[in-house]
């Protein structure tokens, strides 16, 4: 596993890990420390993050000068060196955590599709509600400013943080700009709070050492969120759901937001979310936007494409008391980084 995740998932993205991942995969040492996580907790991802996360945290300075250096067979003894000196730490670091990936690009399709949301239902004002939220950093929607390849752009040209994605198609994206956002609230089985400087850490510790643009988006986005924190639940999304639908102010609509989350749900579960939505509807519009791969949305129609065909759906319901409003508004590839919008504004 470790030697195929080098040769395979590492190769074109980070060399530094290709590195380390095939010099785990051939120590023996290094495979019996690992063989003390969890077998849940043994995938290379998690292990290399809990690696990771000491050498940030200053306790493997000799992995960190190596990841610092971009020195690849420096990283590589370390990580072996800190594996089997170090196995109970990183042992207790990966059966704690998940590995967390806040990719860029999310805001993107987010942006336009929470204000079509709002136009539909003619609200003045939203309440955000991140399902699987993670940090939620995709709460700051609205604070981001937002370029597209085809010279449109939303959101606050004056963020500091900064997202992009291609069009694809001749089809322009909306240009409404979305409404006060007067609640933003994220939900997760076990949320990461960026002002919390482990939880924090962990977020960089997912970052692969030799990918320092990103590690920078990182750090601004988190930096964003912190200056005014989400607020966080804890606990499973469908049986959360009602409390967070009442932390949204009467006169704001509801927007639940789901990217790339509805795929860890069994369809049962997936079901009952939907009858949560149908349930909080009863007593003022809600609106679900949704970035899924093909056939994994509840309602959201599918246009005839293939499941498992390499891009996702961008949905839009609206529930209002007893109607349902469901439409497939937009494709997407590449979590967010590519963009094809399908209806009329």
């Amino acid at each position: 596993m470790y030697r195929r995740f080098g040769e395979v998932d590492a190769a074109e993205t980070s060399p530094l890990y290709e590195r380390v991942a095939v010099a785990l995969s051939a120590s023996d040492e290094a495979l019996r420390a690992i063989e003390a996580a969890p077998a849940r907790k043994r995938h290379p991802r998690v292990i290399l993050a809990a690696l990771h996360d000491l050498a940030l945290a200053g306790r493997a300075p000799a992995l960190a000068a190596a990841y610092a250096a971009s020195d690849g067979d420096a990283a590589a003894s370390a990580a072996i060196d800190t594996l089997v000196g170090m196995t109970d730490a990183v042992v207790a670091i990966a059966a704690r955590r998940q590995t967390r990936t806040n990719e860029t690009g999310r805001c993107a399709v987010l942006y336009p599709a929470i204000a079509e949301a709002a136009r539909r239902a003619g609200a003045d004002a939203v309440g955000l509600i991140d399902l699987c939220c993670s940090a939620g950093l995709n709460l700051t929607v609205d604070r981001v400013g937002i370029s597209y390849s085809n010279g449109q752009s939303l959101g606050d040209p004056s963020s500091p943080v900064r997202q992009s994605a291609s069009i694809v198609g001749d089809r322009p994206i909306p240009t409404q700009a979305m409404p006060e956002v007067v609640a933003r609230v994220g939900v997760d089985l076990d949320p990461l709070d960026v002002t919390d400087a482990d939880d924090a850490r962990w977020l960089r510790a997912c970052v692969w050492p030799d990918q320092p643009e990103r590690a920078a988006r990182l750090d601004a986005e988190m930096a964003l969120a912190a200056t005014a924190p989400p607020l966080l639940l804890q606990g499973d999304a469908v049986q959360v759901l009602p409390d967070a639908f009442a932390r949204v102010p009467t006169d704001g609509l509801p927007v639940v937001t789901t990217t790339w989350a509805l795929s860890r749900f069994p369809l049962e579960r997936r079901l009952r979310f939907l009858h949560r939505l149908d349930d909080a509807a009863a007593g003022r519009a809600v609106a679900w936007v949704s970035a899924e791969g093909v056939g994994v949305a509840p309602a959201i129609p599918t246009l005839g494409d293939r499941r498992a065909s390499g891009h996702s759906i961008l949905g839009l319901a609206v529930f209002d008391r007893s109607a349902l409003h469901a439409e497939a508004i937009g494709r997407c590839w590449s979590q967010g980084r590519l963009l094809a919008w399908l209806t009329d504004s």
